[in-house]
């Protein structure tokens, strides 16, 4: 059976340097797919869809909500060849209701241990609209090594440098933060993958660099020390988001091979300020994001906090406004109050305001979020940070004798979202 799986294109923010990291989903989707399925992937960001090229199925993967108008078209245009089409995803789960009128049929939640059935339901045509395993999630257990020999390596690079692998350790966030869907996608138990699992997927990664895409590593002190403590042979180098900050935390992730983690600066307290200099105590760089527009965020306030970022050193920043994404906190409190005025899935990119502030307009905030950019990179660029930032991961490299000139992986300041 030939299974083409698409990645729809979608445009990339204003700021964000042009380049291309693998998707994970795709790759952890195609680890699940019975045998006797023969799976073409195509990155719609990176190569043309040929939509005459004969298949049997197609299957749409969306991670992001500005995917999901083109992850439309893309379906219409093969149900009008009498090619059926299925949707999976973190934004299928979160557009379901709209996406189901133009597919065939919808698959919600985790897939391991599900494909089976349904391509089985597929050849024996009885395929349904909706498979819906949200409340259902598969023993994290049986999570295998992601599907990455799908993937058109060579495509992923930038200026022939390429880029990092992704891969996962665990699965579910036990916060529930404002702005983020994740407690209802992957819901808020914290499910850690068996470490020796994830160490054999890391191990079978043919690229000394990754970027562990958890939602938060800093969920279990225990776990995750004795995840570090089992990378350290590994020798690769990584990112991430959060880890802990505590002393013996810090030794074993440097040890492990952090360099450097993505962080949430949220305001400009004391708190912040001490958790940035214990990473760089450590050697591990930090690149803060930075989401404005909260209703607590003033003109003022937005103000100082930039000045922060400046005083506190960060290696990299990446800033965004508020996007109310479905099934968030944000979405349900700004609907509520009646202050979103775009629907347009198109928007929500993270770069446009697409909502009534409480504090400014909404142009007002659009500007802030240019002088945020404009501020913090104005003695030193971003493509001068970047580079003292990957020249830090090839010193760590040259010391641990791993460094591989023609397996080079660019450092970003897009890593959360230029999947």
């Amino acid at each position: 059976m030939k299974f083409k799986l698409i990645y729809p294109k979608w445009q990339k923010l204003k700021r964000q340097t042009e380049f291309h990291l693998p998707p994970h989903g795709p790759v952890v989707f195609a680890a699940t797919l019975p045998d006797y399925v023969d799976v073409e992937f195509v990155d719609e960001n990176l190569e043309p869809i040929d939509f005459d090229d004969p298949v049997d199925f197609v299957g749409i993967s969306m991670m992001l909500t500005i995917q999901v108008k083109r992850g439309w078209e893309i379906a219409d245009i093969y149900r009008k060849k009498g090619v059926k089409v299925m949707f999976g995803g973190i934004s299928t789960m979160l557009h379901a209701e709209e996406t189901k009128n133009h597919a065939d049929s919808i698959f919600l939640g985790e897939p391991e241990g599900r494909m089976d059935g349904v391509f089985s339901d597929f050849k024996n045509n009885r395929l349904k609209k909706v498979y819906d395993y949200m409340d259902d999630r598969p023993p994290i257990e049986i999570v295998g090594t992601a599907r990455r020999d799908i993937l058109k390596r060579d495509l992923y690079n930038y200026k022939g440098v390429q880029m990092v692998d992704l891969v996962h350790a665990s699965r579910g966030c036990r916060f529930h933060c404002y702005p983020c869907a994740v407690a209802y996608l992957g819901g808020r138990e914290f499910r850690p993958r068996p470490i020796d699992k994830a160490i054999e997927e890391m191990e079978s990664i043919d690229n000394n660099r990754l970027f562990i895409v958890d939602n938060s590593l800093a969920q279990d002190k225990q776990w995750e020390m004795d995840l570090f403590r089992e990378m350290i042979p590994l020798k690769k180098k990584w990112c991430s988001h959060p880890i802990e900050d505590k002393p013996e935390v810090l030794d074993l992730a440097a040890q492990a091979g952090a360099w450097y983690v993505y962080q949430a600066v949220f305001d400009t307290s004391a708190y912040i300020r001490e958790r940035i200099k214990r990473y760089h105590d450590y050697g591990i760089g930090v690149e803060g994001t930075i989401l404005l527009g909260l209703d607590h965020h003033t003109e003022d306030y937005i103000m100082r906090l930039i000045d922060f970022l400046l005083e506190i050193e960060l290696d990299m920043a990446e800033f965004t406004v508020l996007a109310p994404f479905p099934h968030t906190k944000a979405f349900d409190a700004l609907k509520g109050q009646d202050r979103i005025f775009s629907y347009d899935w198109n928007d929500y990119s993270a770069d446009k305001v697409i909502y009534y502030p409480k504090h400014m307009t909404p142009d007002r905030l659009q500007q802030l979020l240019d002088y945020a950019w404009d501020s913090f990179y104005r003695d030193e660029s971003q493509e001068l940070k970047m580079s003292k930032l990957f020249y830090r991961v090839i010193q760590k490299e040259m010391e641990d004798n791993t460094f591989r000139p023609r397996n080079r992986a660019l450092s970003s300041s897009a890593f959360g979202k230029g999947v």
